[in-house]
């Protein structure tokens, strides 16, 4: 094969790869995210940890200020966090705020969920993805991975395992209830907080 020859191929080889991306890329982009502070945030599907287990979406919170943690029972950052996403959810659940946790656990390890629930007192909606395409759908990294998502279904802030009772998280949070036409702190019923 000549020199010229072994050009062409390469070139062609290039150009059919570039074309290929090109296609892919435009063909499925539906279904790659890019999910960034400003941007729509995914409409994903998990279940309850109930029996039987009952689907839940995120337009279940639509209209809601919501944090969703994307997390597992075997992750140690998982566990500190927790309780900072308990008491978040204690204080500013009264205004409409909610935590929605969905687990990337393997089928059948229900059980487990429930008693990592158990174990954290946790009160906020806990969720169970086995299939893990929330991870997808999000484009996680790992785990924890937190998406603050306003009212108007935006995502505000992502953010991997932190304190979310810290004064910085609590101002967010009351600055995107506000915005959001919630009722002061004190003036919600505690009624349907859950």
């Amino acid at each position: 094969m000549t020199a010229r020859a072994q050009w062409t191929l390469v070139l062609g080889v290039i150009a059919a790869l570039a074309l290929g991306l090109w296609a892919a890329t435009h063909l499925l982009k539906d279904e790659l995210y890019h999910v960034e502070v400003g941007s729509e945030a995914p409409r994903f599907a998990a279940v309850t940890l109930d029996t039987p287990a009952k689907p839940r979406t995120l337009d279940d919170y639509k209209g809601r200020v919501v944090l969703v943690n994307i997390w597992a029972t075997w992750c140690p950052p998982c566990r500190q966090e927790m309780p900072s996403l308990q008491a978040l959810h204690r204080d500013f659940s009264p205004r409409g705020f909610r935590v929605v946790a969905v687990s990337i656990d393997d089928a059948g390890a229900e059980q487990k969920v429930r008693d990592f629930v158990q174990e954290f007192g946790l009160t906020f909606d806990v969720l169970h993805d086995p299939a893990g395409a929330i991870q997808k759908q999000y484009a996680t990294t790992g785990v924890p991975e937190n998406f603050v998502i306003g009212a108007d279904g935006t995502v505000r802030k992502k953010a991997y395992a932190q304190d979310w009772n810290s004064p910085e998280n609590r101002a967010l949070i009351a600055r995107l209830l506000d915005e959001a036409g919630a009722p002061a702190a004190g003036a919600a019923t505690t009624a349907g907080t859950r």
